[in-house]
């Protein structure tokens, strides 16, 4: 633990690759099945969102991809009009749509997740638990900022 302390800008870099590295071929994993559908990586951050959050509402989508509402409505026009979303009015306001995964989203998504499922899968059973559970606690620390 020690040596962290004295990280080098050359392993911190080297560090940042690795996690370019291995966010890309994540991403490339389901290049194909993405690309029959005339989909990209845009496509793909919205399904995993929607997927893992039910119901989540357009801003909240926003939110989460940091995106802005202009560079999300074409992708979400395209998801919707290819039946892999569905907006429900919200019961309680009807301002608000709310954003599910359809029978083919929920489909695709699956596709998708186990394309992606081999690569993670294989290189958690390679690692020891306890180092799975550091790098977990690592990303989240990377995810939630500068704290």
């Amino acid at each position: 633990m020690k040596d962290l302390l004295y990280l080098k800008d050359d392993q911190i870099k080297e560090f940042i690759q690795l996690l370019f590295y291995a966010y890309r071929e994540t991403i490339n994993d389901p290049k194909d099945i993405l690309s029959k559908k005339f989909f990209g990586p845009a496509h793909l951050r919205a399904i995993n969102l929607i997927e893992s959050s039910p119901g989540i509402s357009l801003g909240e989508l926003i939110y989460k991809l940091k995106v802005t509402k202009q560079s999300l409505n074409r992708v979400l026009r395209e998801l919707l009009d290819t039946k892999m979303i569905k907006q429900i009015r919200d019961q309680n306001d009807t301002r608000r749509k709310n954003l599910f995964l359809d029978k083919d989203g929920k489909i695709f998504f699956e596709i998708i997740y186990n394309s992606q499922k081999k690569r993670i899968l294989n290189a958690l059973k390679k690692s020891e638990p306890d180092s799975v559970l550091k790098f977990k606690n690592v990303l989240k620390k990377i995810i939630d900022g500068k704290k």
